[in-house]
């Protein structure tokens, strides 16, 4: 017997594929490839290296994630989407070629007082975020000459100051307000540097938006941003969830399985025990009936997912083995589809994977 515990499998081939799809769909875009929170869940390390030769920039949201990247030997520009957090870590970005969004009067003042180091010779890249209407992050439209100006007067700054926004209902194809924000965006900068909006939603759903910088985040690793796995056309899934049965118990009918009795079988049945559970980042809440993958076919999970396991009913007529693989999402099983049938995002599913869970790398 041979048991596999919870284990992502990652693939490089899939990756390198996905980014030269994106790379088709914008041959005029530079590419600052998004990594953040541990690359979605796939591994920052791997993910880099698998691609540095293939973009322009790396994206993260946390100068650490940015640090970590360095101390792994990527050289390419590294951006943080959302600006340094303290005025302490400016001359961390300046001696690590780190760049900076810029979205509020803190940020600026503190670029204003910086002063580079006496070795240094390369200025902080700054690109300035505007809010077009995700009224998240950035300036506001009318703030934009003020900061544009204060960012050019600062000693420290690089002058090619870069411009940034974010749709806020990119994937929502019907909808018009990613035009409108695609508009007050371009109208805002007035050709005055280079410009990035297009994210995964506006790289596969408004072409118009591409302009000289493309961020890939999520279509990266070969996954819908809105649960459509059609709108991902040639994509494919880099990530592959997998555990194995640990053990099959026969099961009468009208018995409970798991916490609380919270699913009773309807007739004998077989249940299939699998190593992973919310202690490995597989949602407690998972509903009833969600499907995984074993030998050819889906089978639903019963009862309540367990910290270390989780039970599915294999059927009465099961041939199944304990050490049998099971699919819990990836090649045969989009995780778009157990998004939508959980109400998590697929975003979420992947970077609530805890450390516990393996990882192998293929490819």
């Amino acid at each position: 017997m041979h048991v596999t515990p919870a284990t992502t499998r990652i693939s490089s081939s899939a990756l390198k594929h996905n980014l030269q799809c994106i790379k088709q769909k914008a041959p005029q875009s530079k590419v600052i490839a998004v990594v953040k929170a541990n690359a979605y869940g796939h591994g920052v390390e791997f993910v880099s290296s698998v691609i540095e030769e293939d973009v322009d920039c790396f994206g993260v949201a946390r100068l650490a994630e940015a640090l970590k990247l360095r101390s792994h030997g990527i050289t390419k520009p590294i951006l943080l989407l959302e600006g340094f957090f303290d005025e302490k870590d400016l001359p961390i970005l300046a001696v690590n070629n780190i760049q900076t969004v810029v979205h509020n009067h803190e940020q600026l003042h503190a670029l204003e007082r910086f002063s580079l180091p006496c070795d240094l010779s390369s200025k902080v890249k700054v690109w300035l975020k505007i809010d077009t209407g995700m009224h998240r992050l950035g300036v506001s439209l009318e703030q934009v000459d003020e900061f544009y100006t204060a960012l050019k007067g600062c000693k420290s700054v690089d002058k090619d100051i870069g411009f940034v926004s974010h749709f806020s209902r990119a994937d929502e194809v019907q909808v018009n307000y990613s035009q409108i924000q695609l508009e007050r965006f371009l109208k805002a900068v007035k050709g005055r540097g280079e410009r990035s909006i297009a994210a995964s939603g506006g790289i596969l759903f408004w072409p118009n938006s591409h302009l000289e910088w493309i961020r890939p985040g999520i279509i990266m690793y070969g996954i819908s941003p809105n649960n459509d796995t059609t709108c991902r056309q040639d994509l494919t899934p880099v990530m592959t969830l997998i555990s194995s049965l640990i053990a099959i118990r026969d099961l009468p009918k009208g018995e409970p399985v798991g916490y609380g009795g919270a699913w009773v079988s309807e007739k004998a049945t077989k249940i299939g025990i699998v190593a992973i559970g919310y202690g490995d980042g597989y949602p407690r809440d998972m509903p009833q009936g969600t499907p995984v993958f074993i030998n050819g076919r889906r089978v639903p999970v019963v009862g309540r997912v367990s910290m270390d396991m989780l039970a599915v009913d294999l059927g009465v007529d099961s041939q199944d083995s304990v050490g049998d693989e099971v699919e819990l999402w990836g090649k045969h099983l989009p995780i778009e589809e157990i998004a939508e049938k959980s109400g998590f995002l697929s975003y979420e599913l992947m970077t609530k994977l805890t450390p516990r869970v393996l990882t192998e790398y293929v490819d």
